[in-house]
């Protein structure tokens, strides 16, 4: 039975964006991947993200059948909610299951720039540190799917996508509209709430009350992991933090680098059966 590896994704970006990394890592792990996080309503968007981090957990235990490792792994808002999922599960049925948590640039505000955040959320200065005001300026409709291409190629961050990522994007990030048009599949005042509710000291407390090990994998050119910092996620996740070339959206920029840097990472904090395996047939040979 391999290792059940539950992705989540970032604010904005339907799971099946992420397809190319993500089926390269169903070659090693059973895959399960929320598809619109935000969008049921039995889990609303409020302050903090509760309902979400309910969300995540109810699809971890729904998921976890006879896995015998589980791993969260979350990109930004994916990120922080595997965090807080992890710490949620902690005394579940399966919590002696739980190895480990990858957050993908989601990097822990804490500090001064936390209190920025909640100071924003009533003067508009949470602008600073998350694209909020943007969110709800984004676009939502095109006449079809190659309008959508030219829009998005159009602009620097996308433009240095991988090219199947950006198809993934075309096909999955937009859907059909009653017409037959084109309209964003993430529906963007979900979005704009995800950001106005993001939970800052709740993160970044959770430091010494884990009981499951965090690594890190951050974009050398990461806009947002250089507005929060570093200082808070590093006391988090000690040695285990790793960079890849790229933004915030490295996920997208280097999909299967990024797959390779999550296995590599998940065999920092735990060893893989086989590798277990390999280990044990080499001591033991070492021994005869």
């Amino acid at each position: 039975m391999p290792d059940l590896l539950l992705f989540s994704h970032a604010n904005g970006f339907p799971a099946p964006v992420y397809s190319v990394m993500l089926d390269a890592l169903a070659a090693r792990y059973r895959v399960v991947r929320p598809e619109r996080i935000g969008h049921d309503p039995r889990y609303p968007v409020t302050l903090n993200w509760p309902h979400l981090v309910d969300e995540l957990a109810a699809r971890v235990e729904a998921a976890a059948g006879n896995a015998r490792r589980i791993w969260l792994v979350g990109h930004s808002l994916g990120g922080y909610l595997s965090l807080l999922a992890a710490h949620r599960l902690a005394d579940s049925a399966i919590a002696s299951r739980l190895a480990g948590v990858i957050m993908l640039d989601s990097p822990l505000i804490a500090g001064w720039r936390a209190h920025l955040v909640l100071i924003g959320r009533r003067t508009g200065l949470d602008n600073l540190v998350m694209p909020t005001r943007a969110t709800l300026q984004r676009r939502k409709h095109w006449p079809d799917r190659a309008a959508v291409r030219a829009h998005f190629l159009a602009k620097p961050a996308f433009a240095r996508w991988d090219a199947r990522v950006l198809n993934d994007y075309v096909e999955h990030g937009t859907r059909a509209d009653d017409a037959g048009a084109r309209e964003l599949a993430f529906e963007r005042e979900i979005e704009y709430r995800i950001y106005r509710s993001l939970p800052t000291t709740t993160l970044s407390g959770l430091s010494s009350k884990l009981r499951v090990p965090v690594g890190f994998l951050a974009g050398t050119h990461s806009r947002e992991l250089r507005n929060a910092g570093t200082a808070a996620t590093r006391r988090l996740v000690g040695e285990r933090w790793a960079w890849i070339e790229g933004g915030h959206l490295f996920p997208m920029e280097r999909p299967m680098e990024t797959a390779r840097a999550i296995e590599a990472m998940i065999d920092t904090i735990a060893p893989s059966e086989h590798r277990e395996v390999a280990e044990a047939s080499l001591a033991k040979a070492a021994r005869a």
